[in-house]
């Protein structure tokens, strides 16, 4: 199963390269395939590239929805 997760750009690098950041864990990244990219701008990652903007919204709606389900699978573990 693969899983694209979103993530805020908070930095642009050289060579079509950015830093993300991931509920607070920093990530560089490819942004090869995405045009006119700016710093607070949300993307959906996939194995270290930008695939696609997305709304800070649904960004956060989905960030939430992924930190319910860890928390679920972790009381269902324990």
């Amino acid at each position: 199963m693969c899983l694209a997760i979103p993530a805020e750009v908070t930095k642009i690098l050289p060579d079509e390269m950015a830093v993300v950041s991931i509920d607070g864990v920093s990530k560089e990244i490819s942004i090869a395939l995405i045009e006119n990219l700016a710093i607070g701008d949300y993307v959906i990652i996939h194995v270290g590239y930008a695939l696609t903007k997305i709304d800070p919204e649904e960004a956060r709606r989905t960030l939430d929805l992924l930190c319910e389900f860890s928390a679920e699978r972790q009381e269902a573990v324990q």
